[in-house]
């Protein structure tokens, strides 16, 4: 799985920021992403796609990852913004947040020379490459796309505290059966994304949430 970096290595480029993202797909909650930089020729056993992964390895490996980085960066879109400007603009913007937000262990900022994205394009001036299915194929951004589910699953955690009933601590925002059959009973709360509810709620609670479409007319 280092192929790829390998190639950028032999090119000159030392830093490269390897970026997933997580939490695309959910109906509510931050969509998060990471960046990370790891040292040359490092493979840590077992990194893969954290979604191939169980919680408690995921967990196991994201303090070995932290470990080992030269650098890692979050960066977090909120389901306010998400609403405003749309899930694929929100998640380009969490993983730029997430460069610019590159720091070493000592605090100190750091400027990758290259972008290892999975499957998308970041608008930044900085060379870089989208690699589809990246998270199968190139163990920085596997990596990545741990630190990324973890510190999401544990804001979800947080969430599940201020957000009772909704089942974020299991569901991890996502819409289970258990999670739509809470909307419709409680509504959204305040970090939902409104924009992805219109299928799931009541006509009346829709009207209530975006205003009836038909008022002006």
């Amino acid at each position: 799985m280092l192929k790829i970096e390998k190639e950028l290595w032999e090119k000159g480029y030392d830093y490269i920021a390897c970026i997933d993202e997580v939490g695309r797909g959910c109906l509510a909650g931050d969509v998060v992403a990471c960046a990370l930089i790891m040292p040359k020729e490092l493979v840590i056993e077992d990194v893969k796609d954290s979604k191939k992964l169980t919680p408690r390895k995921r967990e196991k490996l994201y303090d070995i990852i932290l470990d080992k980085a030269i650098g890692v960066g979050i960066g977090r879109v909120d389901s306010k913004t998400i609403d405003e400007i749309n899930i694929k603009k929100s998640t380009l913007l969490a993983m730029k947040r997430a460069v610019e937000n590159l720091k070493d262990k000592e605090g100190n900022k750091i400027k990758p020379d290259f972008l290892l994205i999975d499957a998308e394009k970041i608008d930044m001036n900085i060379p870089q490459m989208s690699v589809i299915k990246g998270d199968s194929k190139c163990h920085g951004i596997a990596a990545a796309s741990i630190i990324a589910k973890v510190f999401r699953d544990r804001l979800c955690y947080d969430w599940s505290k201020k957000y009772e009933g909704y089942d974020l601590e299991n569901n991890k925002g996502y819409g289970t059966k258990k999670h739509r059959e809470a909307l419709k009973k409680l509504g959204p709360s305040a970090i939902h994304r409104k924009s992805f509810l219109k299928k799931i709620l009541t006509q009346e609670k829709q009207i209530s949430l975006f205003g009836d479409e038909n008022e002006d007319r």
